[in-house]
């Protein structure tokens, strides 16, 4: 009687000690994907210091929404940032549009930025009231001042598209960049160039009122109105992650704690967005490309 209760606990052992090991299987892989931090990238629009002021308070809240660690990381600098990008080094970023469809085959765009109360944005040319330039024909030989780099979405692509559709093409005018959109208005205040490409709202922006009288300085021309800034995940990310990231951004502007974040982050909202909001970004980037060639 003795014995067959021994061989009973032994058997009971061996199941318990068999469940411990499958339920360690089964659960050991969700506990290690929640230990990964999720990691947001936000392109450096602004410097890397004021970018991780400006958006941390927005990562402790999807942190706190999200019930996992949430790592914020930015670059130095636009070549920086994007080798990001191409690494597949975030689960979440923040970048321009054209960021987002050079990138479209490995990210899902979720959310667009409103910025001043708008969802849109448009490329504009900038010049002096007093330069007596009113057409875009008449920079044929003058000096046109973009922001950023080639990837510039509002300081170059767009702005080069309104010189292009005017019949202006890269030699038909001198141009150089300046090391970021503020600076082109700074560039173009000073007299230091003929016109500067930016967004639309760019001399709207404190930043560059508080340095220069910006009535002094007129659109030549604008775009259309443009979807404003992507937000985009991994498209490898399980979709009921992506759709809680979304309505987290989405519903921010719905409370008064959400304003306040988005106030710090220098944004009004986030709306909902999804890949055919930017076809026409598409159109526009190819035709500038082909501009070039």
């Amino acid at each position: 009687m003795h014995n067959n209760n021994k061989s009973v606990n032994t058997v009971r052992l061996a199941w318990g000690m068999l469940a411990v090991m499958v339920l360690a299987l089964v659960v050991s892989p969700a506990l290690k994907a929640a230990e990964n931090p999720l990691v947001v990238g936000i392109f450096p629009r602004r410097n890397a210091t004021q970018t991780m002021r400006l958006f941390q308070p927005l990562v402790a809240h999807l942190e706190a929404q999200l019930q996992r660690q949430v790592r914020l990381v930015t670059a130095k600098d636009f070549p920086s940032f994007w080798q990001g990008v191409e690494n597949g080094s975030f689960d979440l970023v923040h970048y321009n549009q054209y960021h987002y469809i050079k990138s479209s085959a490995e990210y899902q765009v979720i959310a667009h930025n409103k910025e001043f109360g708008r969802s849109t944005v448009a490329g504009a040319l900038y010049v002096r009231k007093d330069s007596g330039i009113t057409a875009i024909e008449q920079l044929r030989g003058h000096q046109v001042v973009f922001g950023g780099g080639e990837d510039a979405m509002m300081s170059y692509i767009l702005p080069r598209y309104l010189l292009q559709q005017a019949g202006l093409g890269p030699d038909d005018y001198r141009w150089r960049f300046a090391s970021n959109p503020p600076n082109v208005l700074l560039a173009l205040y000073y007299q230091q160039t003929d016109a500067s490409g930016g967004g639309d709202i760019l001399k709207d922006i404190p930043l560059v009122k508080q340095q220069i009288d910006t009535e002094q300085l007129v659109h030549l021309a604008t775009t259309e109105q443009l979807l404003h800034l992507p937000w985009a995940v991994k498209r490898s990310m399980p979709e009921s992650l992506k759709q809680l990231i979304q309505q987290q951004l989405v519903s921010l502007e719905q409370s008064e704690a959400g304003r306040d974040i988005l106030r710090q982050a220098k944004m009004s909202g986030i709306g909902a967005a999804v890949d055919q909001d930017y076809a026409r970004h598409r159109e526009i980037i190819a035709a500038v490309q082909a501009g070039r060639e």
